[in-house]
């Protein structure tokens, strides 16, 4: 699976750009912003985008679907639970103070176990809740998409509506930390580097020893 990792609007969000080499169909992930050069990436290596996925439905990590819908014609993949989560109307109005433009409803919803298929390669769905009710991790050994669930030396806000402290500690500690040590870390923003390893964040992650 080829991996193009992209910072990405105000907030600097990791989007990626992941695709099939022997097909050239592709997902993008966390598409929040930057448009115009996520789509010159996409056009530069002849890919065919199917899904736009988000790893959870914060405004700064969704921002780019209407966009990259329109132009691709792929279809917006979202856990069940935060699709019904941002529907809320206090929960759209508290994340409006962003000023970030809304993602249009999902096309297609997943749950835990769940896999995405483009060309010959899948991501498999891991529900993380803790950073958002229906956060989620995406995984194709040995490369694991953590969202805002897990950074490199840090892991994801809990004071968002919708946040746990408690169920973020357990999504990564019995969803994650339970992956083969070598799994590779692409987190959803780069703080502390733009990735790292499970083993490396079991070790020596600040909020998790």
């Amino acid at each position: 699976m080829r991996i193009e990792q992209i910072p990405v609007g105000m907030m600097q969000v990791c989007c990626y750009i992941v695709s099939c080499e022997e097909t050239n169909e592709a997902a993008i992930i966390d598409p929040g912003g930057d448009e115009d050069k996520i789509l010159q990436r996409c056009r530069a290596n002849n890919l065919q985008v199917k899904y736009l996925i988000a790893t959870h439905g914060h405004p700064d990590h969704v921002c780019g679907n209407s966009r990259l819908k329109e132009e691709t014609g792929a279809q917006i993949v979202m856990h069940k639970d935060d699709a019904v989560f941002f529907q809320q109307p206090e929960v759209r109005n508290y994340f409006s103070m962003l000023g970030l433009p809304e993602s249009p409803p999902p096309d297609m919803l997943v749950e835990d176990g769940d896999t995405i298929t483009f060309g010959r390669e899948q991501l498999q769905v891991i529900h993380t809740p803790g950073h958002t009710p229906g956060g989620m991790c995406l995984y194709n050994p040995p490369d694991c998409f953590t969202g805002d669930t897990l950074f490199a030396a840090g892991v994801g806000r809990t004071d968002f509506p919708g946040g746990s402290s408690r169920e973020l500690m357990d999504s990564i500690r019995t969803r994650l930390f339970v992956l083969p040590p070598e799994t590779i870390v692409w987190p959803g923003h780069g703080y502390g580097g733009s990735k790292s390893t499970i083993g490396e964040e079991a070790r020596s992650n600040p909020f998790l020893n």
